[in-house]
């Protein structure tokens, strides 16, 4: 799972680009008990997102030209202009140039080989999120694409990331960690879009999971609050219990309550 020890690769931050931030700060603060916290006058409507006073998460208002109201995903690295100009040796693409965030640090939006858009976020002031791991926090992502082996050889030349096959009950997983971290360091997988009835091509991308107490409440209250149930709550033996959920207004994420670990 994600731990706040950011190294290079790690996901270190995320945000949501929404049509109502005022509707999107009362459903996340319903679903999860987040605060809203504006970013202040010289931020451009950016906020934070907290949870007992920690930052989870990042918001934002974003208008329909700037495409349907999504996550992203942030990874951390060294030079964000050196991961730019590696996503396009690599057949991807830049889609927001490296630009410094006050003295918080540098921020990229790149797109894969398949055009997924992802951040990066190179630490100044800023290292990342306050928690993660913890319920009501970011605790795994997943690329849902049409090509892993394109999408492993990708990321591995942008961001250094390694990828392992777990195998479960009925099938395989494509497990991702940073550069020579080892097992103990995954954080997120590669689902095949071709194997996952839940998902069909225009739901390719990165999908933030966000840990809860209780698959089923969180399932119910999405729904209560006016969000949409992708994939209603389901066992994964030896991961816990999952549902892929979308706010009001259309941002996907999931949420996941970890199963016991064994010993």
């Amino acid at each position: 799972m994600l731990t706040t020890r950011f190294v290079t690769g790690a996901p270190n931050w995320l945000d949501v680009g929404t049509s109502d931030l005022d509707g999107a700060t009362s459903f996340y603060g319903g679903l999860f008990g987040w605060r809203f916290r504006s970013a202040g006058p010289e931020a451009g409507g950016y906020a934070f997102f907290e949870l007992d006073g920690r930052i989870v998460a990042g918001g934002m208002g974003t208008t329909e030209e700037q495409g349907p109201p999504s996550w992203t995903v942030y990874f951390q690295a060294p030079d964000a202009r050196a991961a730019a100009q590696a996503s396009g040796e690599a057949h991807g693409g830049v889609l927001v140039q490296p630009m410094d965030v006050m003295d918080q640090g540098t921020m990229a939006i790149l797109a894969d080989r398949a055009g997924l858009p992802f951040g990066i976020w190179q630490p100044g002031q800023r290292a990342g999120l306050d928690v993660t791991g913890e319920s009501g926090a970011l605790c795994w992502v997943e690329l849902h694409t049409a090509d892993i082996a394109a999408a492993a050889a990708y990321y591995r030349a942008v961001l250094g990331l390694e990828t392992s096959g777990v195998s479960f009950p009925g099938g395989s997983y494509t497990c991702v960690n940073p550069a020579g971290e080892g097992e103990d360091a995954m954080f997120g997988g590669l689902v095949p879009l071709a194997e996952d009835p839940a998902d069909t091509d225009a739901d390719a991308g990165w999908l933030p999971y966000f840990a809860v107490d209780d698959a089923d409440t969180a399932v119910a209250r999405t729904t209560e609050l006016g969000g949409t149930v992708r994939m209603p709550a389901t066992d994964i033996e030896g991961v816990g219990r999952v549902a892929r959920l979308a706010d009001p207004y259309g941002a996907r994420f999931a949420v996941l309550r970890p199963a016991p670990r064994q010993g």
